[in-house]
């Protein structure tokens, strides 16, 4: 039988019930309240059988554990209770002694919970191979660059006509914006300078950047809490992050429309498998034609665009950012309203 203590169960992401060997809860933690939407004064005390609507596979499960001194996984269990409607749930059982307490360790978690992670972590996999695919092209790309620049300067320096002089500009100019693509691409990979500061001001900074790049077509809303506490971050990584952001939504508008910035604080929020206490949400939502339905799993993968002319690079360069913190950036897009969530931990 596994042994433990209840420090530290308080802080965990995992919705947790501890029963006693008779199976009357003695205890939940705050994420097992959020989850089944019952406060843990009304169910401490009480049978297993009687929290829950159906608890028929749930006591199953229990007794299998017991009857076998084992732990016990039972996937897409329904669990209903008076607080909310019908969940589906993977749910652990473990024989334990916790506190003096002989008895079982319920871990639940929602399914849709379990496909998110999954779906996160198959994202950055996809996403980390693919930024290290496009870096080593980018490095194979910018010495050959830089010699056909140089050899177009020479070239120019050497034509006799006027009228040709046009043509090497052309290429020069293309030579620099290509050098520029390359440099955005390796950029994600300098480390971290990490400062203490006001996400308030960075998104300030945003908003002026954007409405001095489309001064006529487009608007935007402040929405801020302003009780946020610093953000501990690198500023300049995270700006550059919030402007890919906004900038491909002026941009899907063609720069006509509105822009919301809103910020709030997410509680006991779970991040890359970790559960912090507060984390800050960052939303850029725009009242735009939304991102195309087949775009919306690829949108942050490298060179994937929905726009004509668009190199698909700022949203890439926005979730390294935003990942190297250890946040998420997610999507949420339908015709009239796209919404990018930015999470990121206040340690």
């Amino acid at each position: 039988m596994m042994q433990l203590s209840l420090h530290g169960i308080d802080a965990l992401a995992t919705a947790v019930v501890l029963l006693d060997d008779a199976q009357v809860v003695r205890y939940i933690n705050p994420a097992a309240e959020n989850l089944l939407a019952i406060s843990a004064k009304n169910i401490v005390g009480t049978a297993l059988e009687k929290v829950f609507a159906e608890p028929g596979l749930l006591v199953a499960a229990v007794n299998y554990a017991a009857e076998n001194n084992c732990s016990h996984t039972q996937h897409e269990l329904p669990l209903s209770t008076a607080g909310r409607a019908r969940l589906e749930v993977s749910c652990t059982v473990t024989p334990v002694g916790i506190a003096r307490v002989e008895g079982f360790l319920i871990e639940l978690s929602p399914l849709h919970q379990q496909l998110r992670i999954a779906r996160e972590e198959r994202l950055m996999d996809q996403s980390t191979q693919t930024r290290e695919l496009i870096r080593n092209l980018a490095h194979e790309i910018k010495n050959p660059l830089g010699a056909l620049r140089g050899a177009a300067q020479l070239l120019d320096r050497e034509l006799e006509r006027p009228a040709l002089h046009e043509y090497t500009q052309v290429i020069m100019k293309e030579a620099d914006r290509l050098q520029s693509l390359m440099d955005r691409l390796l950029t994600p990979h300098r480390l971290p300078q990490v400062t203490q500061f006001n996400v308030h001001e960075a998104l300030e900074r945003v908003r002026s950047l954007l409405l001095a790049e489309f001064p006529d077509g487009i608007g935007i809303r402040r929405d801020y809490d302003v009780s946020l506490p610093p953000l501990t971050a690198d500023r300049e990584q995270i700006i550059q992050s919030l402007l890919n952001v906004a900038r491909n939504a002026a941009q899907a508008m063609r720069g006509k429309g509105t822009i919301i910035l809103r910020t709030r604080v997410a509680r006991r929020a779970t991040l890359a498998k970790r559960m912090y206490r507060l984390a800050l949400l960052v939303q850029i939502v725009d009242d735009g034609p939304g991102v195309p339905e087949e775009l919306k799993d690829r949108i942050f993968f490298p060179l994937v665009s929905g726009r004509e002319g668009g190199h698909g690079v700022g949203l890439t360069i926005a979730q390294t950012f935003v990942t190297q913190h250890h946040g998420t950036i997610e999507l949420e897009s339908e015709p009239g309203r796209t919404c990018f969530s930015i999470l990121l931990p206040i340690e």
